[in-house]
């Protein structure tokens, strides 16, 4: 019986180039946005900040979803092995 590979779609590097890229540059905008904007210094502060914040709490979002999208995986992959092994086991010809 043919296995069934494994057919999750992988980023590519260009892709993975792209997506830092993009969050340097919009991150970098930002920054400087806030530098240059006509306001008091801990109003400047307070943007930054919230700016880093963002940030954070950003990564941490896409760390939780890539968690669960991994955990859902594995316990899919744990069912199917099971379920391939109580199928090689099986003979329906036994007589009970």
């Amino acid at each position: 019986m043919p296995t069934k590979t494994d057919s999750a779609a992988k980023n590519t590097t260009a892709f993975a180039a792209q997506a830092a890229i993009s969050f340097g540059a919009s991150l970098f905008a930002m920054l400087v946005a806030v530098y240059f904007m006509e306001a008091d210094p801990w109003i400047k502060g307070f943007m930054a900040l919230g700016t880093l914040y963002l940030v954070t709490s950003t990564f941490t979002l896409a760390k939780v979803v890539r968690d669960m999208q991994e955990d859902n995986t594995t316990i899919n992959r744990l069912d199917a092995a099971r379920l391939e092994k109580i199928l090689a086991q099986h003979d329906p010809y036994k007589s009970a």
